[in-house]
């Protein structure tokens, strides 16, 4: 990602004569321990196999722990990395909230909805590479190979490949690390950008008197690393591009405030190293930059007259300024470009640096480099919301940005617009910014400068500072992905405006004070969001503990329905439950409290009540207003290990639909032949994809996008389900995953009492990866038989390919003979997902079979999901 400040990524020094301190490593702040950890990603795993529809899951897909955070009072916050068939997702990303008692809690997702891409790229690499190289402009001095991947950075999938080049720039002194993105399909241009910003500009630096840093002392020479602070360093490249010597010294009296002494501006860079590391973890309680407790390196006097400054994903870098007379080193810009560090390793691969993300991205280093500035509290630089005010970057004493009234630089925007998402992330950076200071300073007059409303939104008060960092840190550490936003019609819970009061609500309370100022700071920005008002008379909150629960037909269960006051005074609240299934009631001892009282709700169900899980809506009537929680209610079937939902569901275009079974008195696990029999209707069932969803969360693929043309399903599928526990709620999940053709679910009946017929085999789900003009083998090891295999033996196939006519397919005897199953018929056909029959009499049983796949052809691949063999 670009990590460079505004159009330029200058600093100025901020020095005089500076005191080294040689001091002793200060312990890590607190953090979980291992344990607890541990605990908080076990709870998200679950979490996810039971709610994966809550973050877009989609057949195919892995998912990977990024990082996770535990609460003080045991809430957590697990963020995943996801692939898609083996293809890394960018904006995949997602997060899993669960509560003290280990619960779901919900999540954040920048899927829009499921991927459902092609994984084979109509568009070469070498075409990829082509199209990166005529966007490059410098000195090119390497290419990367191509990576094939899902971008999703809209919320939506499309195949693309991400070349990066590397060389310098067009100053011949900023190193390049240039990105470029195609499309896979199309072979046009998605996006480019440079790690690295370069561009050319003016700075006077202002120097900031005396102040102390922390080296380290060894024999009689004190060098310029800070054991307190992950032993960061600070070296002078000698105006040079390569070689950086630490700064050393006998004295620990470093410079003398100008720039004759080649160590003043390594002092200031030290410094701002040191402060910012000290922000993020005496405020926020991170662990430096890296959050791992490293220290960050400083390089200063980097190029002859080079006037930038710039963070590479790993280290700072400060030049000269013009005539190398004013190193560019200040604390806020220092700060600005660390900050882009902490975002990175926050959220995976940092916020999307481009659109309205890439604002985001932008504003959160505006944010938190001023308020280091703030927690600095230097004399000569004291703290202010403009950015980068010392520098002088314009010629004209105006700084960069004012986060106060973001329009006063003539390109940002202090106002959401539609056009917002279409400028440079340094303007679109404006509205994030505007909401801070408005959040942290208030609206109108200020000692900071004039803060305007946009259109007729009410003035706002201040919460100040140190409650504004907070909130915006946690949104950032907990709540956003990569590609969220200011606006997200289709997402609406992707936007900074929800997550800030997420935020607001984990810190101070739903509808607090703090909550109320968040809202009221991004209306008065222009950013409206789906998030219900808080009230202005007494009010009330309702919650039903357990949430969920299941009973026989013709029993009862019971939960605890608790009211609080969230506004004004108590009151009587009356209690009802609606969304109750036939032949059962809900009833509540007592039938009233008085707001901050809870009672206990008993839901009776008859022998009639039909087997499902509903949403149970209690109720809570007030005064003037009826407050609401859900309740899941699963009603087991009659005892037994087969159900059949003959309830129709319509399947619309480019829509999920789902069909529920509860299967209740069915001991152990399930058959490892189970059968799930489909009725569909449908006018084009290869735009189909339907799999078997597991109580636990767990998916098996069904049918995948085959048939082209033929109409409806009517089918049953064989399953080894033998490692899912039979009883629970078992879904049906069918995706219409194309436009022009829609049907219904009629019926599907679910048997999980199948076993292996009474004959030897075995299954191997293992996956392997099929690649291009490969062949690749599954073995499978049967002892314990006897005799001869069957005339009539089975090999149930499941293959994911997108161009089955260039795979054969052969099953492999313990004696080396060969069966060929599937010789490149099926052409452009998706997927292999067929039960052949072998005559294989003359095979002895026992021994080690091997399925053998042979992709003879280029431009497609894909991978064995599983086989079954029976003799």
């Amino acid at each position: 990602m670009k990590r460079s400040l505004a159009a330029v990524s200058a600093a100025l020094l901020t020095s005089g004569l500076l005191t080294g301190v040689a001091t002793t490593a200060h312990a890590a702040p607190n953090a979980p321990s291992p344990d607890a950890t541990a605990t908080a990603v076990a709870r998200a795993e679950a979490a996810l196999r039971a709610n994966g529809a809550a973050v877009r899951t989609a057949a195919g897909e892995t998912y990977a722990v990024y990082s996770s955070k535990v609460d003080p009072n045991g809430a957590a916050h697990t963020r995943y990395t996801r692939a898609y068939h083996g293809l890394r997702v960018y904006g995949g990303d997602f997060v899993v909230h669960t509560a003290p008692d280990g619960s779901f809690a919900g999540s954040s997702v920048g899927l829009d909805a499921p991927l459902t891409v092609g994984t084979t790229a109509r568009v070469s690499s070498a075409k990829a590479v082509a199209a990166a190289k005529a966007q490059f402009r410098g000195t090119l001095t390497g290419v990367g190979t191509p990576e094939l991947f899902v971008d999703a950075s809209t919320g939506k999938g499309r195949l693309a490949w991400e070349t990066v080049l590397t060389g310098w720039q067009t100053d011949g002194q900023t190193p390049s690390k240039f990105h470029v993105i195609t499309d896979a399909t199309t072979g046009a241009l998605i996006s480019a950008y440079d790690e690295i910003d370069m561009v050319a500009g003016t700075g006077n630096s202002v120097y900031s008197g005396s102040v102390t840093i922390d080296t380290t002392l060894s024999g009689s020479t004190y060098s310029m690393v800070d054991p307190v602070r992950g032993n960061g360093s600070t070296c002078d490249m000698n105006n040079g591009t390569s070689t950086c010597t630490t700064f050393t010294d006998a004295d620990n009296v470093w410079g003398n405030g100008t720039n004759s002494n080649r160590q003043s501006a390594g002092v200031d860079a030290h410094f701002g190293a040191a402060k910012t590391f000290d922000y993020f973890k005496n405020v926020h309680g991170r662990n430096g930059i890296f959050g791992d407790g490293r220290g960050v390196p400083s390089r200063v006097h980097y190029g002859n007259a080079y006037v930038n400054a710039f963070w590479d994903g790993s280290r700072m870098t400060y030049g000269d300024g013009t005539g190398n007379a004013n190193p560019l080193v200040s604390i806020d810009v220092a700060a600005h470009e660390m900050s882009h560090g902490v975002t990175e390793n926050v959220v995976p691969g940092g916020l999307t640096y481009s659109g309205e993300s890439g604002g985001l991205n932008e504003a959160t280093s505006d944010i938190f480099g001023n308020m280091v500035e703030f927690y600095a509290n230097t004399t000569a630089d004291p703290g202010d919301y403009q950015v980068g005010e010392k520098i002088n970057i314009n010629g004209d004493g105006t700084p960069l940005r004012y986060m106060y009234n973001p329009s006063l630089d003539g390109s940002s925007h202090s106002c959401w617009s539609t056009s917002t998402k279409n400028v440079d992330v340094h303007y679109s950076s404006g509205v994030a910014n505007h909401f801070y200071f408005n959040l942290a300073e208030g609206t109108g007059s200020t000692p900071y400068g004039t803060s305007p409303i946009c259109g007729s939104a009410p003035a706002v008060t201040g919460i100040g500072r140190a409650a504004a960092e907070k909130i915006w840190f946690r949104a950032l550490d907990v709540y956003f992905t990569s590609n969220t936003s200011y606006v997200n019609t289709t997402n609406p819970a992707n936007t900074a405006r929800a997550y800030t009061l997420r935020a607001a609500t984990d810190l101070y309370g739903t509808c607090s004070t703090q909550y109320k100022a968040v809202q009221a700071a991004w209306t008065a920005v222009n950013v409206a969001g789906s998030d219900t008002a808080c009230p202005v008379g007494n009010d009330f909150s309702v919650s039903v503990s357990p949430t969920s629960g299941s009973v026989n037909p013709g029993g009862s269960v019971t939960a605890t329905v608790a009211t609080a006051v969230t506004n004004g005074s108590a009151q009587t609240v009356t209690l009802s439950a609606t969304g109750l299934p036939s032949g059962a009631t809900a009833s509540f001892s007592p039938s009233s409290v008085t707001s901050g009282g809870s009672s206990t709700m008993t839901i009776s169900t008859s022998a009639s009540t039909p087997a499902g899980t509903y949403t149970v809506t209690v109720n809570g009537a007030g005064a003037a207003v009826t407050r609401t929680a859900t309740y899941a209610l699963t009603v087991n079937g009659p005892a037994g290990c087969s159900q059949t939902n003959g309830t129709d569901v319509t399947i619309a275009d480019n829509a999920t639909v789902e069909s529920s079974i509860t299967i209740s008195g069915c001991t152990g696990n399930a058959g490892t032949a189970s059968t799930v029999a489909v009725d569909i209707v449908h006018t084009y069932i290869g735009d189909l994809v339907v799999s078997l969803v597991a109580p636990d969360g767990s998916t098996y693929a069904l049918h995948n996008r085959t048939g082209g043309s033929a109409d409806n399903i009517a089918q049953t599928y064989t399953v080894n389900l033998s490692g899912e526990v039979a009883n629970g709620t078992w879904k049906l999940r069918v995706q219409d995953a194309a436009s022009g053709d829609t049907g219904y679910l009629n019926s599907w009946t679910l048997n999980l009492t199948g076993t292996a017929p009474p004959s030897c085999g075995g299954s191997n789900g293992t996956n392997v990866t099929i690649s291009d003009n490969t062949t690749v083998n599954s073995t499978l090891a049967v002892s314990g038989c006897t005799g001869n295999a069957s005339s009539t033996s089975t090999v149930a196939v499941q293959i994911v390919h997108t161009y089955i006519g260039d795979l054969v397919v052969t099953l492999v005897a313990p004696d080396g003979s060969t069966y060929v199953l599937h010789n490149r018929t099926g052409s452009s056909t998706d997927n292999i997902n067929q039960t052949y029959t072998v005559n294989l009499s003359s095979e002895v049983r026992n021994g080690t079979w091997t399925l053998r796949v042979q992709d003879a052809a280029s431009g497609d691949t894909g991978y064995i999901d599983n086989w079954t063999l029976t003799l």
